[in-house]
Order: C-alpha cells, then sequence, then structure tokens
C-alpha cells in the first residue's frame, strides 16, 4: 500500500535573535549551518555559542544532502501520515525534519535524502524538510 505525504499546514517558526539569518536564507532557497570559528565543527541546532569550545560562530550554506539516521510514520489514526526522521547531513551534523514527497512505504534508514522547503502559515519562512534523492 502507497502512502504519500499530505501536507498539514506547517505554521510559521519563531524568527528569535540569532536565527533571523537562518530563515531570511531559507526565503531564497538558501539552507544555513553554523560553524565554529576556532574549533571548525558544525553543528545543529544552531547556537550562538559553539557547543564543543564555546567559540564564536559564523553561518555557512550546506549542500542540502544527507542519510536517514532513523525514521518513524506516522499514520494510525491519522488520515494524514507522515515521516518523522533524523537526517546526517553530508555536513556530519543531525538534525530532526520531516520526509515529504515520496511513497511513505518506501523508506528506510541510510537513504539518500536532499533538501526541500516547504511553505509555511501566515507567511513565514519556510520550513526544511528532505525528499529521497
Amino acid at each position: 500500500m502507497t502512502m504519500m505525504y499530505q501536507p498539514n499546514p506547517i505554521p510559521a517558526p519563531a524568527e528569535e535573535q540569532g536565527n533571523q539569518p537562518f530563515w531570511e536564507a531559507a526565503k531564497t532557497g538558501k539552507f544555513l549551518v553554523k560553524y565554529c570559528k576556532s574549533c571548525k565543527e558544525p553543528h545543529w541546532y544552531p547556537r550562538t555559542l559553539c557547543p564543543f569550545c564555546f567559540g564564536e560562530t559564523e553561518w555557512k550554506e550546506g549542500s542540502g544532502k544527507g542519510t536517514i539516521y532513523s525514521l518513524s510514520v506516522m499514520q494510525r489514526g491519522n488520515p494524514n501520515p507522515y515521516c518523522i526522521a533524523y537526517v546526517t547531513l553530508d555536513e556530519g551534523v543531525t538534525m530532526m525534519t520531516q520526509i515529504v514527497d515520496c511513497d511513505l512505504a518506501a523508506l528506510k534508514i541510510g537513504q539518500k535524502v536532499k533538501l526541500v522547503f516547504k511553505p509555511t502559515s501566515e507567511d513565514g519562512p519556510p520550513v526544511p524538510m528532505f525528499t529521497p534523492m
């Protein structure tokens, strides 16, 4: 049985001090990842200070590619099944996201995925999600 992602309205994300560059880039189709200026490590969730060495951080454009690390398809009793997943980006960080625009029953751990931005309600910035390559 094929289960396709049926989008529910996605609420607009909270734009807070420090994450505005991420959401502004998303509006133009760019995906940003935070890197430490001192130890050069990427990290997710973006923070002002590096979680490894507490150094200053900067935004860099990410590849938008990754691999499914784990996933869970939410379907029972749900008229709009969806997939929550952890995706390990090619940059090395792992983020929680949704896998969209695919047959949810065909998804598997280790599958390559690419970034897609999905619109949000209230004219908010688009949010990053992933689809199989």
